[in-house]
């Protein structure tokens, strides 16, 4: 877990580009959001492993999205409650439910469709604020941290000195 956050701070100053840390945020929310009890949570979460993304970042939001979500479940299921009774969809929905295996993605669970139609409209927003904040980190709060008294005497702790050196190690190991 460690070695999470390890990779967590060095993406984000890294060379990386914001946009590809950005995304794996808003993908994380997304897959934060979905129960994890059928077909699409799986299928989505291995599909984004084939985009180009921070996994890092992606699996960590997936993560904190997920510990935090169990509060929101009445509203996400009656968004999905209005999503599935959508008249014109209806027809839509019932020809889905007799392809073979749609059924296992549990679309017409309404927290599930609560949780999708949610994650997609929040896409955009989170994508934004999180590129913002890692723009923001970047030029800002970063440069005054490591230049901080502070920073310079936690580095110095022999334990702090251990972590840096074994994820410098790890770095210098997976690049080779």
């Amino acid at each position: 877990m460690l070695g999470y956050f390890l990779k967590l701070f060095r993406t984000l100053n890294s060379n990386s580009h914001p946009g590809e840390i950005a995304h794996g945020v808003a993908l994380g929310v997304i897959m934060g959001m979905i129960p994890k009890d059928n077909a699409l949570w799986y299928i989505l979460f291995i599909l984004f492993f084939f985009i180009r993304i921070n996994k890092a970042i992606y699996l960590l939001i997936t993560l904190a999205v997920s510990l935090c979500v169990g509060s929101l479940d009445m509203l996400l299921d009656s968004i999905g409650y209005q999503v599935l009774v959508l008249e014109p969809a209806i027809p839509v929905y019932r020809k889905l439910l007799d392809i073979p295996f749609v059924a296992f993605t549990k679309f017409n669970n309404t927290v599930v469709m609560g949780s999708l139609v949610a994650g997609l409209v929040l896409y955009i927003p989170v994508y934004i604020i999180s590129r913002l904040l890692v723009k923001l980190w970047r030029v800002v709060l970063a440069p005054k941290i490591t230049a901080s008294k502070l920073w310079v005497g936690i580095k110095k702790l022999p334990l702090i000195e251990k972590i840096i050196s074994k994820s410098q190690e790890i770095s210098g190991v997976i690049k080779q």
